[in-house]
């Protein structure tokens, strides 16, 4: 029953991912990592699966190994959430929303900062 779950969990972070790949403002990173997280803990094939994608597997293993996110993932997270912040204040009903999410946005947008840049050397 706790494989299903994490194997749940991991699906969920998978299709939220793909949908911010189409999605602006929606973020593909940081869900991809949460689904290898998830799937590393009750799915052993489909963390195999995402670490050995061409696209996906890059960002969760330069995360496992040097718990670092490239510049660019950082630019464009910033600017995502820097459009989507007004927008959400804009278009939300309720005042805790209107609050709360662009909250939210700030401090993860703070400790992303705060993480490491992997810095590639070529000889």
């Amino acid at each position: 029953m706790r494989a299903l779950c994490w194997r749940f969990l991991a699906l969920v972070f998978v299709a939220l991912g793909l949908i911010g790949v189409v999605l602006p403002g929606m973020p593909t990173t940081v869900f991809m990592l949460l689904a290898a997280w998830a799937s590393g803990k009750g799915w052993p094939a489909l963390n195999a699966w995402l670490l050995a994608h061409p696209r996906f597997g890059p960002p969760i293993d330069n995360w496992y190994r040097y718990r670092a996110i490239p510049r660019r993932a950082k630019w464009l997270a910033a600017i995502s959430m820097l459009i989507s912040m007004p927008l959400i204040c804009i278009s939300a009903n309720v005042l805790w929303v209107q609050w709360l999410v662009p909250s939210v946005m700030c401090v993860v947008l703070l400790w992303l900062c705060t993480r490491p840049e992997l810095v590639v050397t070529r000889s």
